[in-house]
């Protein structure tokens, strides 16, 4: 038995598939991708969206760096 790396459903049986196929965990949905004996990770396709997730993160942080500046800049106006 395996057990899904997002919530943890330990009663994934991969005992008759071979490394590489893909099942979808009965408990959460999440796509898997058998890895070893006995092991499961989350199918690739899951992991571009983390890495959509990433990006979006990364433009947020860069919004709130120019949105500083903005206030630093009017800071400085108000200074003179």
């Amino acid at each position: 038995m395996a057990m899904c790396p997002d919530c943890e459903y330990d009663e994934l049986d991969v005992e008759d598939m071979e490394e590489g196929d893909q099942l979808s965990c009965p408990e959460c949905g999440k796509r898997l991708s058998k890895s070893g004996d006995d092991e499961v990770e989350l199918a690739d396709d899951e992991d571009d969206d983390d890495d959509d997730l990433d990006d979006e993160e990364e433009e947020e942080d860069l919004d709130e760096d120019e949105d500083d500046e903005d206030e630093e800049d009017e800071d400085e106006d108000l200074d003179e």
